[in-house]
């Protein structure tokens, strides 16, 4: 139990009616999951106003209130505490209800449209190398030690500040000692990093996505650019047009840059593709050293660029860097490769944007001599407008499409395909339709030859699709793995 005068530290806020001299059990947001003397946050989302639910979470147990509307209806014997943002004020009531646990660690942070997973595993990899005890957070979930923690209540990419403070207390409690975090667009703009501050932020880069909720690619921008507002030092992709975004928000102590193309502080050369992954060489300080990636694809050596500029700014020194990037272990979902005796490739991939369908097809391209199959689909209730330019992309860089669905959604998974057909028109290859997934990858499987790649792209390590607002299991690489098991039993 917690006073709620001790959480409400640092919060303006105003007393509606009762005392702040009184314990709560936990705070929460869902007034289904109220309990005994819990504390209610009433949130205005999208589609909820969580205002409308305080009896039902007075009936539930709930003693205090925290609310932005000072004339709602409030149950007798209750506390209500006014605050003029409750999402910004929940990141600060979480801190004080674990006792800031964040404060005690070493927080990375990472943002971008593409990269944010590859290059936190990335980073978590190298500092568990040097001998840091580490944690991760992100779209894969919750680590320790590399090894997942079963959270289930962790649900987003950067969970809700009562979650997360929660997962920094339990992280803190297993001896971590750096944090390293996915810090997306929506927790910026939704508050959830409030009162955090980041000793390293790293940006990836910025390409079309998620303009259902931000509307615009400026304000895009300008959500990640927050990230750098929190952070002491800060490494940036040179390489990218809207770094100079990120740039103007830091007002921290080092700001280095990264590239493979324009004069930076840490400059990637002659980067190349071999069987093992990638090589190429860095130039910083005048000095050049020769590294070592385990993984395909140039966009990847932009990740390995990212994750050497946070070490150096974490005091590490460059050989041990070296080291740590050529031990770095595979990303699941990202450029999994599905074992086969078909001698041929056969790939999943997350790529759900234009730019990360881009990417994974011409890091594909790299490492077969026939064909590159592509099978994918655009998620429902999101940004519409990249569908087309997925078609037209996967179109361009492909010899054959297999288009299908994707998370439909509550949307209709024949009119997202009809949206993404467009742009596949405007090229000239082939493709074919099968709106149900698993018809669709055991279609791509069946096509393959000896020398072909099936990229079987947009999902990665999901193992669920969501079809109308019902999760139901579905994991590309099973699925795969499936396909080539009833492709056998045929021959």
């Amino acid at each position: 139990m917690k006073n709620l005068c001790d959480l409400l530290i640092n919060i303006p806020h105003e007393i509606v009616r009762g005392t702040t001299n009184v314990f709560v059990s936990n705070a929460v947001i869902d007034s289904r999951k109220v309990g005994e003397n819990a504390l209610f946050i009433c949130l205005r989302g999208l589609n909820v106003d969580g205002h409308r639910y305080i009896m039902e979470a007075a009936q539930q147990g709930a003693v205090a209130f925290l609310v932005e509307d000072k004339t709602v209806a409030l149950p007798e014997n209750t506390t209500a505490i006014y605050v003029e943002n409750a999402r910004k004020a929940m990141g600060t009531l979480a801190a004080n209800f674990h006792g800031n646990p964040a404060s005690k660690l070493r927080l990375i942070g990472v943002t971008g449209t593409n990269g944010k997973t590859t290059s936190t595993h990335f980073i978590e990899n190298v500092l568990r190398f040097t001998g840091r005890v580490t944690g991760l957070i992100g779209t894969a979930g919750v680590q320790v030690q590399g090894k997942a923690l079963d959270i289930p209540f962790a649900t987003a990419t950067t969970p809700d500040p009562l979650e997360l403070h929660q997962i920094f207390a339990q992280m803190l409690d297993m001896g971590v000692q750096d944090v390293v975090m996915e810090v997306s667009s929506h927790a910026l703009a939704l508050y959830k990093m409030e009162g955090l501050t980041f000793e390293v932020g790293a940006f990836t880069n910025l390409t079309q996505d998620h303009l259902d909720f931000h509307g615009t690619m400026e304000n895009y921008a300008e959500a990640k650019a927050q990230l750098f507002a929190i952070s002491r030092n800060c490494i940036l992709n040179a390489d990218d047009g809207y770094t100079p975004v990120m740039r103007e928000f830091f007002t921290g102590e080092t700001c280095l840059y990264y590239s493979l193309q324009a004069e930076s502080d840490l400059r990637g050369l002659h980067a190349q593709a071999t069987a093992q992954g990638m090589v190429f060489d860095l130039l910083f300080n005048s000095v050049s050293s020769n590294f070592t990636l385990p993984m395909l694809g140039k966009f990847n050596v932009y990740n390995a660029l990212a994750t050497i500029g946070v070490a150096h700014l974490l005091g590490i020194g460059m050989e041990e860097i070296q080291q740590g990037v050529a031990q770095i272990a595979h990303v699941p979902g990202r450029i999994q490769t599905i074992p086969n005796t078909l001698g041929a490739h056969i790939i999943v991939d997350y790529a759900h944007s234009p730019d990360g369908l881009d990417n994974i097809i011409k890091a594909v391209r790299e490492m077969v001599p026939n064909r590159v199959i592509t099978l994918f689909g655009c998620g429902g209730d999101r940004d519409t407008e990249k569908r087309p330019q997925m078609g037209r992309i996967a179109g361009e860089l492909s010899d054959y499409l297999i288009l299908t669905s994707d998370n439909p959604r509550t949307e209709d998974p024949h009119t997202i395909i009809q949206q993404i057909e467009n742009g596949v028109k405007a090229t000239p290859t082939l493709y074919e339709i099968y709106e149900n997934r698993k018809a669709a990858i055991f279609k791509g499987v069946a096509m393959l030859k000896e020398g072909d790649a099936l990229i079987i792209a947009g999902k990665g390590h999901e193992d669920y699709q969501i079809i109308g607002t019902t999760k139901h299991h579905f994991d590309d690489s099973e699925v795969a793995r499936e396909a080539l098991c009833d492709l056998a039993s045929k021959r």
